[in-house]
Parts: structure tokens; C-alpha cells; sequence
């Protein structure tokens, strides 16, 4: 996520703006995944502040320790994002709590606070990061909808499908596109099956390679396809 060009765009990385804000909602017990998402975003833009929001109090004080403003900060808030006008959102397995009638209502809340050309990254994880689905958007609306793995540890592509963001996993059902992308991107990982004595990640690239060449609208390249990365357009799979 954090390497995506559409994420450096949002965070100014190639210009001399004022320090970019960045909001983590629902972080959960433990701050640890806020302090590392800082510390990643800080290798791609300088100067940039990071805000941690819980609604749970108890919470918001157990991560005091770890603040360190105004570059690392914790307070109170959700979807509103507690009034700030950040560049960038990542709201990871929050909306998973949900129910599915919620979720225009949420990203409508989030988009809503962006600063001019900002992003909101929504979507789900495993515990160990590993396996993720996220759908990156924009005050216009969704844009992208990224697959992130450790291709060693599936069996097929759709093992993915159990990480989905909230918008999509009760459309995984034939008929509907998401699904229909699971099938293709099977069908793809089947048919590299020569390139796995290469190792895992080079199946995968190929899988993208595949995928792209069947007309599916795959963004970037093998250098993200190496990550385990694979986004499309949200288009690709736009619930019916």
C-alpha cells in the first residue's frame, strides 16, 4: 500500500507541500500498527504527521506511550475522522464489524473529510498482514481494488477471498464480478503452474500477466506483482 504511485500522489511525495496529515482509524488494542504504518509512510514522504483514532478511551490512553507529536498522535474519533482533513485514511478490518447497509454510509463519512486529492484505503487483513483486500478511494468514489498476499502460503488465489472488504464479501456468489474474478485469476495460477519450480512469487507474476491478458483491467506491473500486489479498477468488480 504504502509504495502504491496512487498513495504518493496523495502524500505530496515528489513536492514541497506543508506536512501531509495521515489518519489511522481503528487501530485496535495496540498501537503497533499505527506506529509501523508511520514508519513506513516516512521512507515515502518526509515531514508527515501520523493520527491514531479509537473510540474506546481506554484505548486512546494505552497508546499515549507510544505518541510522539505532533508526528505521532492518538485522540478519540471514527469515520468523521475526529474533524481532521487528512491526505490519506487507512481504515483496516473496522468496517468487517459492520453490516454491509453501512458501508456507503462510512466511506461517504471518510471521503468526505479528505484534503484535495486525498485517499481512503478500506479493507480487511489477516492477523499477520499476510492476506489482505482493500479498496482504495477517493472523494469522487472507489478507484481501486487491491489482492495482497504471500503467494507461498495459498493454494489458489481464491483462498484470498475470505480477507474481503466488507462492500464485497457477501457478493462472492456466482454472477456477481468479484467472483467472477476469483474463477479467472484460478484459472490463471493453474495455468502458471510451470513457473513454480521459479518459486511462488514468479507463479504469481505470471498470474498477473494472465490475468491482464485475458482483458481484465490489471493496473501497475511486475514490480508490484512481485510484492504480491495485484489491483484492478474498481469497475472489475462493482458489485451488481
Amino acid at each position: 500500500m504504502t509504495g502504491s504511485a496512487l498513495v504518493r500522489a496523495a502524500l505530496g511525495a515528489n513536492t514541497d507541500t506543508d506536512s501531509p496529515l495521515v489518519v489511522d482509524v481503528g487501530y485496535g488494542a495496540s498501537p503497533v500498527t499505527t506506529v509501523e504504518l508511520a514508519a513506513r509512510l516516512r521512507s515515502v514522504r518526509d515531514g508527515l504527521r501520523v493520527l491514531g483514532l479509537e473510540l474506546d478511551p481506554d484505548r486512546v490512553a494505552a497508546a499515549a506511550h507510544a505518541a510522539d507529536p505532533p508526528r505521532l498522535d492518538f485522540g478519540r474519533g471514527g469515520f468523521e475522522l475526529a474533524g481532521a482533513r487528512p491526505a490519506l485514511v487507512r481504515a483496516f478490518n473496522v468496517l468487517r464489524q459492520y453490516s454491509a447497509a453501512e458501508v456507503d454510509a462510512a466511506w461517504s463519512a471518510m471521503t468526505g473529510r479528505l484534503a484535495p486529492g486525498g485517499l481512503v484505503v478500506e479493507g480487511t487483513c489477516d492477523e499477520l498482514g499476510r492476506r489482505c483486500c482493500w479498496v482504495t478511494l477517493s472523494a469522487a468514489g472507489p478507484l481501486l481494488f487491491t489482492l495482497a498476499c504471500r503467494p507461498a502460503e495459498l493454494a489458489r488465489p481464491s483462498d484470498l477471498a475470505e480477507r474481503l472488504p466488507k462492500s464485497l464479501i457477501h457478493r462472492n456468489v456466482p454472477g456477481e464480478p468479484v467472483h467472477a474474478l476469483f474463477e479467472a485469476l484460478d484459472r490463471c495460477w493453474a495455468t502458471a503452474a510451470p513457473f513454480s519450480p521459479y518459486g511462488p512469487r514468479a507463479r504469481w507474476v505470471e498470474t498477473a500477466r494472465l490475468l491482464a491478458a485475458a482483458g481484465w483491467p490489471v493496473r501497475d506491473g511486475r514490480k508490484r506483482w512481485r510484492l504480491g500486489e495485484l489491483s484492478l479498477d474498481w469497475s472489475a468488480v462493482r458489485p451488481n
